[in-house]
Order: C-alpha cells, then structure tokens, then sequence
C-alpha cells in the first residue's frame, strides 16, 4: 500500500497505475482524497482543458478519440474523463465510453479513465473536477472531459474547461434545439459531425446566424466545423481551431477567474455537506417527514448549530464516508 506522498510523488511522475489509484481514492470521497488534492494542487494549471459536450448519439466518443490521434501525431500526451450515466444497481458508469476509445488502450501517453454521474446533474461526475486536477497534475498536456449526453443542460463544463465544444448532427433537429437551449451561450466551437447526411449545411447556416443574432460585443464569435469523426475528416482543421481558442483563453483573466469561483464553490459545498454529514441529514430528513417539519427551517437549524460549534471553539471533524 503506498503512502500519500509516495501515491503523490507517482502520480507526478506519470505513472499511469498511480493516476488510476488516485482518482479511485478521489471518487471514495475520503478525508485521504481531500489531503491528496492538497498535495497534487500546486503541480497542477498547465494542460490545456477541452469539454465535449452533445446529445447522445451525436458521436462525441469518436471525436474525442480522433482529436486524441491529431494530438499524439504533435507529441502531446493526453487525458480522458469520459462521464457516463450511473448503473442504479452497482452506482457505476455503465456506457464505458473507454470501448470507443480502444485504439489508445496500449499508448502510454493516453489515460481514459470512465466516471459515473452519480446523479449529480450538469452533464458531470462529482468528482470530475478533483480527477482532472490529477491528470493535469501528472503532466498531461491535453485534458479533455467528455460529458454525459443527456440533453441541453450541460452548461456546467463551461466552468471547467478552457474550450468548451458543442456537438451535434445534422436531420435530427438537435441544430435548432441547441439554438434554444443554455447550452448555445457555453460553445467556443460548435461541431456539426457526420457531416456527410443530408442538412449539413443548412445547420452550419442556421448555427452562424443565430450566433450573428445573438452575439456579445467583446466575446469571440465561435466557430462552426463540419466533421466525419468515423473516418477523420475535418479533425486536424477542428484541432488547429481549438489550440486558437486556448490562446485566446489564456490570455483573459475573466474565463480563468470564473473557473476558481466555480471550483471554490464545488469545494466549499462539498465541504459543508461533509461537515453535516450524510447520518445527519438522513435524520433531518425522517424528521420533515414524520413530524413535518419546515425544510427550510431544518436547514436553518443545521447551519446554526455549525456556526455555534464553531464560535464555540468545538472543532469541526469531517466525516469520512
């Protein structure tokens, strides 16, 4: 069994086992993930982080795996966190999209690693942030998170990634229900993929021109791109356009700012819920149904008895679950 620092100093290194034992201990959710993270957070900032988000069906598996080949063509090294939906009978991912991604299984500049949702909703694990904090740390140069793919309310990426891509596909109308939906205002790039259906162009058009409509004076219009993940076309120019918008991120300070907040925020609820405890709220819960009681007002309660325990100098121990 390694010790954190050992686990750490691994992960660092690269070692492909040691970043798989760290986002297992991550995804335990233990007070040993909470110090890891701590340890691995300095390490990380470098890799360039790219969501992918779509409906289902849209083939967001296969692109992410053809940009992979683009990027290891350039001798980039190159991480996946694939989320997938949560098995109600085991609580994991049960898509696995590391079977679309076959042909990196052997490369050890690739790690995929598959994630379950958990029911946390916004098209991310819980813990995807934690698990691409580990990635970047070990030196990948390229993260990419794939989200889940279950409709338009997928936004959340956007406060994680530095390019955020929207696919879709032509003759299934997921064009116009993506004009309409939270999910437009997140795009740096839009996809439309398997480009060779009928329609392509009509929804590159109706795309462009609702961008044209809708478009905020200081922002960079996205890009719009036509692909054939299947067999490769328009990936390398997709690839160049992406590495254009990583550029353009790094330089502001807005995108990088919101990041922290969303993150900070992540932390902060994750620690709270923590500091309650799961056996407290499950309490809180029996008792607004056997009694009911007002939630808010139960919630109410909780806080104050966290804020008096600690005015009163009472440490605060966080359960390990």
């Amino acid at each position: 069994m390694l010790s954190r620092m050992e686990l750490v100093d691994r992960v660092l290194a690269g070692d492909q086992r040691a970043i798989a034992r760290a986002i297992s201990v991550i995804e335990a959710e233990t007070r040993e993930a909470w110090e890891l993270l701590r340890s691995l957070f300095r390490s990380a900032g470098k890799a360039r982080i790219i969501g992918v988000t779509g409906s289902p069906g849209v083939g967001k598996s296969t692109l992410v795996d053809q940009l992979t080949t683009e990027w290891r063509r350039s001798g980039l090294t190159v991480g996946i966190i694939a989320i997938d939906p949560t098995s109600p009978y085991t609580g994991g991912a049960i898509l696995g999209d590391r079977v679309r991604m076959q042909s990196h299984a052997d490369d050890p500049g690739v790690y995929v690693r598959s994630m379950a949702t958990r029911g946390h909703l916004g098209g991310l694990a819980r813990a995807t942030g934690d698990a691409l904090l580990v990635l970047d740390a070990s030196g990948k140069d390229v993260v990419v998170i794939e989200t889940v793919g279950v409709g338009q309310g997928e936004v959340e990426v956007s406060g994680t990634a530095d390019v955020s891509i929207v696919v879709t596909v032509p003759g299934t109308g997921d064009d116009v229900q993506a004009i309409k939906a939270g999910i437009m205002e997140i795009a740096d790039i839009f996809v439309i993929n398997k480009a060779d259906r009928d329609g392509a162009d009509r929804a590159v058009t109706e795309i462009e021109n609702m961008l044209a409509l809708g478009h905020e004076r200081g922002r960079n219009t996205p890009g719009v791109f036509k692909t054939k993940a299947a067999t490769g076309e328009g990936i390398t120019e997709l690839a160049e356009a992406i590495e254009s918008v990583v550029v353009v991120s790094s330089r502001g300070k807005n995108r990088e700012r919101e990041r922290i907040r969303v993150r900070l925020r992540m932390i902060l609820l994750d620690r709270f819920l923590r500091l309650v405890g799961p056996s407290r709220i499950d309490e809180a819960v029996e008792g607004i149904i056997k009694e009911s009681a007002n939630p808010y007002q139960v919630a109410d309660e909780i806080i104050e008895r966290l804020v008096s325990s600690t005015s009163a100098g009472s440490p605060l121990s966080v359960e390990d679950r």
